[in-house]
C-alpha cells in the first residue's frame, strides 16, 4: 500500500499538482496536509491528520463509481474524519472557493474539538 502511495505521489494530476501547491508546507491555516496517504485499504487524495480531515479530487473516472465512493467515505467518516469532494474541474476553474470550503473545515473541525 506505501509502495502504491508513493508511485501516485510522482504522477499527480493536473489538479492535484495545483491544489498541493496550495496545501503543501503548512500554507493553509499553519495546517499540514499528506498527499496520497494511506487510510485502512484506501488511499487518501490529500489528508489532514491534526483536523480529520480527507480532501478527495475527482475526474470523470468517478461518474461511475458513486457506491464505491460512498463505501470510501462511509468508512472514512467510521474513522473521524471529515471527507470533502471537489470535481476536478471546481479546483481547476474555482480554486478559491475550493480553498474557502477547505479553510471552513479546517476551522470548523478545530471549534467543534474545542466544545466537546
Amino acid at each position: 500500500m506505501i509502495h502504491f502511495a508513493r508511485s501516485l505521489r510522482t504522477k499527480p494530476t493536473e489538479a492535484e499538482r495545483r491544489l498541493w501547491g496550495h496545501l503543501r508546507r503548512r500554507q493553509m491555516a499553519g495546517f499540514k496536509f499528506r498527499r496520497q496517504h494511506p487510510i485502512g485499504d484506501f488511499i487518501c487524495d490529500f489528508t489532514c491528520l491534526e483536523a480529520t480531515v480527507v480532501v478527495e479530487l475527482d475526474g470523470s473516472q468517478h461518474v461511475d463509481q458513486d457506491l464505491y465512493d460512498a463505501r470510501r467515505d462511509a468508512f472514512m467518516r467510521a474513522k473521524g474524519f471529515r471527507v470533502l469532494r471537489f470535481w476536478n474541474a471546481d479546483v481547476l476553474m474555482h480554486m478559491e472557493s475550493v480553498l474557502e470550503t477547505i479553510f471552513e473545515a479546517l476551522h470548523r473541525k478545530q471549534m467543534d474539538g474545542r466544545f466537546d
